[in-house]
């Protein structure tokens, strides 16, 4: 597969452009949340509470820049905002539910073999 631009980045194959988009350890959570319908700021920050504000609003403004997620802001006080999937936000989705029900799957086996081990609570 030949090398190709876009938006002004090299890319060796498309493969590497999704997992740009969606990759790290919240775009797809945060896209996975949003597959139900639109969210708040504070809705998703309490759905995810491992990530910092700074974290969150840097990906969702990524997000928003990739053409993943739609953001809509309300004048009122205090402000209120809401996020929710586009169309491509939507599709993406669709590809992060076959990742996840990969992952699901290959935890599974390794955990038979006994290479995952659960997290202590």
């Amino acid at each position: 597969m030949p090398d190709f631009y876009f938006q002004g980045k090299i890319y060796y194959n498309p493969v590497q452009l999704v997992m740009e988009k969606i990759g790290g350890t919240w775009k797809a959570p945060i896209l996975y949340r949003l597959k139900s319908g639109k969210l708040r700021y504070g809705e998703l920050k309490s759905d995810l509470p491992r990530i910092s504000d700074r974290i969150l609003s840097l990906q969702l403004k990524e997000l928003e820049s990739t053409g993943l997620i739609e953001r809509k802001l309300y004048p009122t006080i205090p402000p209120r905002t809401e996020y929710r999937l586009t169309p491509n936000g939507t599709k993406m989705v669709k590809l992060i539910e076959i990742i996840k029900r990969y992952g699901l799957a290959w935890m599974e086996t390794e955990q038979m073999k006994g290479g995952v081990k659960k997290k202590k609570k």
